[in-house]
């Protein structure tokens, strides 16, 4: 299947932050993120614990962005990996917990170390430096403050690349109105549609409404996906939905709300690739991998709900 192209904009290429950065409002932006985390209210847990204090709530991360690991990373959609990579950086810890984590060492457990905002910057240059054609940040939703604040560093010395919000969808509205002008391009997860299966795997049933709201402020923000002649994603919204066993995802609503309540050119990642790991076995359903007709059914019901901008299988 391959790949739809939106007419391209021609321009050379500035990423939204600069214009942000030298407005002031970036320096703004990131004093207000920070100062949230006295009671931290950043992401819809809302733990209200002091984490510039050294208290940590379920993201289990204090004052410091942890990260696992960064590189350049050839796995990720077509329009983000071109022929350099995309530059991701995996952030330690999670705001949402999927009990099924395919990342369960990162997301659920320790693997990761704290960097504080120089080092962060550091690490945004080397991917630039490197080659690669955007920063992905990996489960960002809870080190929000810090990303701004390491992105001030960065751009002040030199950072140039597009910035790629890779969620899983858990995001709260007044977290990423702090990321307008920001942010180029949102990657949220829409992992359930139906609460009983949220609230057993990610003990957040308030999951599928967050994630309405949530995706359709990123793309108030940023638009539908634009691709540039090389095929290099530049701006826009880009959702990623796995299909799970038995459509406990609830494929066809999603992709209904996607069309009809954000936009009939969403861009869409259908992806087959879900397995049982973790302490996905304690979910009635969720203890198999799906099935080839599984799968195809998705698509076919992405297809049927008017989604036409998919990535490429």
């Amino acid at each position: 299947m391959g790949i739809a192209k939106q007419a391209n904009d021609m321009r050379p290429f500035e990423p939204a932050y600069i214009q942000t950065l030298t407005s002031g409002q970036l320096s703004e932006k990131a004093r207000i993120a920070r100062e949230k985390m006295h009671s931290c209210t950043i992401c819809p847990r809302r733990c209200a614990v002091d984490r510039l204090s050294g208290e940590t709530g379920i993201c289990k991360t204090s004052g410091s962005a942890m990260v696992a690991s960064f590189n350049a990373h050839f796995g990720e959609e077509a329009p983000l990996v071109g022929q350099y990579g995309s530059g991701t950086i995996f952030f330690a810890h999670c705001n949402l917990m999927c009990c099924f984590c395919q990342n369960f060492d990162i997301s659920h457990e320790d693997q990761g170390h704290p960097v504080n905002d120089e080092a962060l910057a550091a690490i945004m240059i080397a991917i630039q430096d490197e080659g690669c054609h955007n920063i992905n940040l990996v489960t960002p939703s809870h080190v929000v403050p810090q990303f701004l604040s390491a992105l001030e560093i960065a751009a002040h010395a030199g950072l140039r690349l597009p910035i790629i919000y890779n969620s899983g969808g858990y995001d709260r509205v007044e977290t990423l109105r702090l990321l307008a002008g920001v942010v180029d391009i949102y990657m949220p997860d829409f992992k359930f549609w139906d609460t009983p299966i949220a609230a057993a795997a990610c003990n957040a049933p308030d999951y599928p409404a967050v994630a309405k709201k949530a995706i359709t402020e990123m793309h108030r923000q940023v638009g539908d996906l634009t691709i540039d002649a090389d095929g290099i994603a530049r701006r826009g919204l880009l959702v990623r939905h796995l299909v799970f066993p038995e459509n406990l995802a609830g494929t066809r609503s999603i992709m209904r709300f996607l069309h009809d309540s954000v936009s009939a050119q969403t861009y869409v990642n259908i992806m087959a690739q879900y397995r049982p790991c973790g302490n996905a076995h304690q979910v009635p359903g969720l203890e198999r991998p799906i099935t080839g007709a599984e799968f195809h059914a998705a698509l076919q019901a992405a297809k049927k709900e008017g989604i036409s901008r998919i990535d490429r299988i």
